[in-house]
């Protein structure tokens, strides 16, 4: 079994999106654990907040299957097979960890957890002990050494997780 770790995002109808992701998500693996809810700006182009978070699960499928069924639940909430990176999102899903996997070409773990605290700070807080697997730190220490103010990111409260 599989310890894996998805980054949740959406900047489109984001609680309704969330909500139904995390069932989603929920109906495919089971018993899931989460962070807490973040907002943020986008990065890499301007456009509305995001709420982010990031959720802890376990599987039997493999890497590739894992990614095939998150792919799934995206185009489940309208967004397009192909979409370009930079854009706004119904729903966003990216496979962080997979176990202690060192995937390049499937990019894990994701080069994203170190360069964007919207990552980085909700899954320092779920896994704060866990080592990353190529650079042999713990996620709350990556977290205390994020560089303050690089990226703004605050949490919020949703009604769909009380």
């Amino acid at each position: 079994m599989a310890r894996i770790f998805v980054g949740v995002g959406s900047s489109i109808n984001r609680q309704e999106n969330i909500r139904e992701g995390m069932l989603l998500l929920k109906d495919n693996f089971g018993e899931l654990k989460h962070s807490s809810v973040f907002e943020s700006e986008s990065v890499g182009f301007k456009g509305g907040l995001f709420y982010n978070l990031v959720v802890e699960l376990n599987s039997e499928l493999s890497i590739t299957l894992v990614i095939q069924t998150l792919k799934k639940i995206e185009v489940q909430l309208g967004r397009p097979e192909k979409s370009i990176k930079f854009a706004p999102r119904t729903l966003d899903l990216d496979l962080l960890l997979y176990d202690q996997e060192i995937e390049h070409t499937l990019d894990l773990p994701r080069a994203e957890i170190i360069k964007n605290a919207f990552v980085l700070q909700p899954l320092a807080e779920l896994a704060p002990t866990l080592i990353h697997p190529i650079l042999g730190v713990s996620y709350q220490n990556l977290w205390s050494e994020y560089p303050v103010g690089k990226q703004k990111l605050w949490k919020v409260v949703l009604p769909i997780f009380n």
